[in-house]
């Protein structure tokens, strides 16, 4: 059975995920697009920037997150004036962090998507008069669906997992960022801890294999519904 602790942990996990996952897909998703359907200036940059998370230590991803949306930060001095909001020691920033890490593979699966797509079925869609924004809402989105699916995924699980950048940006405060990651990091560092930290472990990959085997569903699902299988 899982402590208390444990299961406040295994649920502030799910809602951080969640929430990072559901913030940052609009901007996964139009910043995919920007990728895949447009040619300007600084693209090769912003690729590099996006995709930065994947080469950069976890750790100092989550400085940079301090120093950006810290209470002294530029960011986090107008968040915290303006709106109220206090990143720093919260699951708020959590959330932040673990979007921050997963954002490259939301934009990867949705990128890689689109590029797939069949440009001339929005050519005969403009040609016939639709606007740009009705054919990117009724051809491009549901033909992407799939790998927006992945990608919501993906990203779910690696924000589950995130913890270099969580706790160097948000810490380790028990109920509002101790998530399972360091909740398992905690429990090993506790004489005896190695039963609680095994739970956490399995419930881990546990929760990592159903979202993986639930992706290939719904994504073959998906695909069969709108003809591509």
């Amino acid at each position: 059975m899982l402590s208390p602790l444990e299961i406040e942990a295994l649920s502030l996990s799910l809602k951080v995920a969640l929430w990072a996952v559901a913030c940052s897909l609009p901007l996964g998703i139009a910043v995919a697009w920007l990728l895949a359907r447009r040619e300007f200036p600084g693209k090769a940059l912003l690729d590099g920037i996006v995709h930065l998370p994947l080469v950069l230590p976890p750790v100092a991803l989550g400085y940079v997150l301090l120093v950006l949306f810290g209470r002294t930060g530029p960011l986090g001095i107008w968040l915290h004036d303006w709106l109220g909001i206090n990143l720093v020691f919260s699951w708020r920033g959590a959330a932040l962090a673990a979007a921050v890490m997963a954002f490259p593979l939301l934009v990867r699966a949705v990128r890689l998507s689109m590029e797939a797509v069949d440009r001339r079925l929005e050519t005969a869609a403009q040609t016939l008069g639709a606007k740009p924004w009705r054919v990117f809402l009724t051809i491009t989105v549901p033909l992407t669906a799939p790998g927006i699916l992945t990608g919501l995924l993906l990203s779910f699980i690696r924000c589950l997992g995130e913890f270099g950048a969580t706790i160097t940006f948000a810490a380790n405060v028990p109920g509002e960022t101790r998530t399972l990651p360091l909740a398992l990091y905690t429990a090993l560092q506790i004489p005896g801890g190695e039963a609680g930290a095994t739970r956490l472990a399995l419930i881990s990959v546990a929760l990592a294999i159903i979202a993986l085997v639930a992706s290939q569903y719904l994504a073959k699902q998906v695909s069969k519904r709108i003809g591509l299988s």
